[in-house]
């Protein structure tokens, strides 16, 4: 895994016109997002994450936002956490996803899945992509990342037409970016998944949520996947090192208002419950004086084992009100954990 500890910021780009929103409408969720990147490399963040879904006032559709981020920025990673592949045409996405990592110099971080549980009824196929007989959705998803990932790393998908290309054989979607394909991470929700990735060949990426459930603490449960992932990975013998995330709600209270949005939350613990059909569990919110959960955040058995925290952030609040919780957060908590602001370079400054 990656030597220097990253954090970056993880937003569902929520939009609605309740009371009290800083953020009504969907260019409102979209625009300023990329003010939120912005801010955070400033900052000294090393990520701008955003979560994909659709039949939501929430952000769906990332690569011109990734674009857009990447031309807004120098030097922050960008990318999703994560896109659900059951709704991609993987020829397309891998032209947009070639665009967005040339417009950004090589900075995509891919995040890509299965999906989950959604407010809409077998949502993928009104998009027009239906399971074949025999297929589950995640068979399909998991289809659907086969040839997008042949697609960006250059492999012909097409016969050529002899009359316009010459007879040359087959050919590639352009264009091309080098070094997309070691920068694909697969949202694990289990163990199993997450062992499936490792041999795939793709970077980890483990959100606050667990489709499983054997009793331990989400941290530990959490860790055990990471480690099943990497032992995986040595067995199969890739010779890159990969890279792991893992996502996390932090609120250090310091202000006022702080305390009126959430200080209700201190001290929470895992949640348990059913989701999907299953058992899963649900990690704790880091919210409370920021030594405190600095010093909780630091005793995190999975994020200790991660090279990438992402902090999920409250979008709804504003780009200041988020800014000024990332400062909070890469002042008063990050540094527990081992991590330093990046600097115009990408990596940590001198000591």
């Amino acid at each position: 895994m990656s030597e220097r500890k990253r954090i970056g910021f993880l937003s569902f780009g929520h939009w609605s016109k309740a009371p009290g929103s800083r953020t009504q409408t969907g260019g409102e969720a979209l625009r300023r997002t990329v003010e939120l990147a912005v801010a955070a490399e400033e900052l000294g963040i090393d990520g701008a994450f955003v979560r994909v879904h659709h039949f939501q006032r929430q952000l769906a559709s990332p690569f011109p936002l990734l674009a857009a981020i990447g031309t807004a920025t120098r030097r922050i990673e960008i990318g999703t956490g994560v896109i659900d592949m059951r709704y991609e045409a993987p020829l397309y996405m891998a032209e947009d996803a070639a665009a967005a990592d040339l417009l950004s110099e090589g900075r995509l971080q891919l995040g890509i899945s299965r999906g989950s549980p959604e407010p809409a009824l077998h949502g993928s196929r009104a998009f027009g992509h239906v399971p074949a007989e025999g297929e589950t959705d995640a068979d399909l998803a998991r289809r659907h990342t086969e040839l997008f990932r042949a697609a960006i790393a250059g492999e012909p998908v097409v016969a050529a037409d002899a009359r316009m290309a010459g007879g040359i054989g087959r050919l590639a979607i352009q264009p091309q970016s080098p070094g997309l394909p070691d920068r694909i991470w697969w949202g694990a929700g289990s163990r199993e998944t997450g062992v499936w990735a490792a041999r795939q060949g793709m970077n980890l990426m483990s959100s606050t949520l667990l489709t499983e459930d054997t009793g331990v603490p989400f941290d530990q449960l959490q860790a055990e996947q990471i480690q099943m992932y990497l032992d995986t990975w040595d067995e199969v013998g890739w010779e890159r090192r990969p890279r792991v995330s893992v996502s996390r709600s932090v609120i250090p209270i310091v202000s006022d208002m702080d305390d009126a949005y959430f200080g209700g939350e201190r001290g929470g613990g895992d949640q348990v419950g059913y989701l999907d059909g299953g058992i899963a569990r649900f990690g704790k919110s880091y919210t409370g004086e920021p030594d405190r959960i600095a010093a909780e955040l630091a005793e995190d058995a999975a994020v200790a084992m991660a090279d990438t925290v992402l902090m999920t952030v409250p979008n709804q609040l504003g780009v200041d009100y988020n800014a000024e919780l990332l400062r909070n957060i890469a002042e008063h908590v990050a540094p527990a954990i081992g991590w330093t602001p990046a600097t115009a370079a990408g990596s940590a400054p001198a000591a």
